[in-house]
């Protein structure tokens, strides 16, 4: 059995973070471990208190988990503080782990910040050059990119210049990610390497309820990554499953709620990708 390993923050309400994430690799038929970077009191309307784990303790769990099974890929979401951020990047280099793929997560879907902002540049320059893909969101892009992406040649441009400054000194498999899901027209996404850009069109899903979405989308990407897929063919397994999770209309709480994790049955197999 494969395994994947997420290094998140924890939603108390299960939609999002460890919570959404696990749900994700055992809808995939894989082994799912965590490490946790913070506690969160939050629901479908928001995050009321965030709680950092204290960063030595985040690196004892890393290595209980390196020290013992080896995941195949790893998923880290919320990383909370500069030095989380750098516990983790030295773990990442430590026990040379592969298959990396990072959410940057800034903010909640509902808006409330997740990242202490002198952290941001620590978490470009320690960090995201060491995952295989990374996920920024529009708001996300936006940060690293410089500029807001509006349309879809934006969000390309915006994954161009997020690839130079993250992986210009990389030779070997890596990318960006721009995800659409907060354009007003569409759902595109676009995917950036060091040869091409490949556009995944999408049409927007008419649900409000999209907490976890992000959360959700990456680690489906590990989960792919972990199967021997490759970043195109992950990232495409990993919105099918999304949209599938979306499309079932789920509709839990009073804001903005969690997606249906189990709507492919509780178990993906590979001829769902076919």
């Amino acid at each position: 059995m494969k395994k994947v390993l997420t290094i998140a923050g924890s939603d108390c309400s299960g939609g999002a973070g460890i919570q959404a994430d696990l749900k994700t690799i055992t809808a995939h038929r894989l082994y799912g471990m965590s490490v946790i970077t913070a506690l969160t009191a939050q629901n479908t309307t928001g995050v009321q208190a965030v709680q950092a784990i204290d960063a030595d303790f985040v690196g004892a769990q890393l290595d209980a988990v390196f020290s013992d099974i080896i995941p195949d890929a790893v998923k880290i979401g919320m990383v909370a503080n500069k030095e989380i951020i750098q516990m983790i990047a030295r773990k990442m280099q430590q026990y040379k782990v592969r298959n990396i793929v990072l959410d940057p997560v800034m903010a909640a879907t509902a808006g409330s910040k997740l990242l202490q902002k002198e952290a941001t540049v620590i978490l470009q320059n320690e960090l995201m050059p060491l995952a295989s893909i990374i996920t920024p969101n529009i708001g996300e892009a936006a940060v690293l990119a410089g500029f807001t992406p509006t349309t879809t040649d934006e969000m390309e441009k915006a994954a161009k210049i997020i690839y130079e400054k993250v992986f210009a000194k990389r030779q070997d498999d890596c990318a960006v990610l721009v995800k659409g899901g907060h354009l007003t027209d569409s759902a595109d996404d676009v995917l950036c390497d060091k040869n091409l850009t490949y556009i995944y069109n999408s049409r927007k899903i008419d649900n409000k309820n999209t907490h976890g979405t992000g959360c959700t989308l990456s680690s489906a990407i590990a989960c792919n990554l972990a199967e021997g897929f490759n970043l195109q063919q992950s990232v495409k397994n990993a919105k099918k499953y999304v949209t599938m999770a979306m499309q079932t209309n789920l509709d839990l709480g009073s804001g903005a709620g969690p997606l249906n994790h189990m709507a492919a049955g509780g178990w993906l197999t590979s001829d769902i990708w076919q």
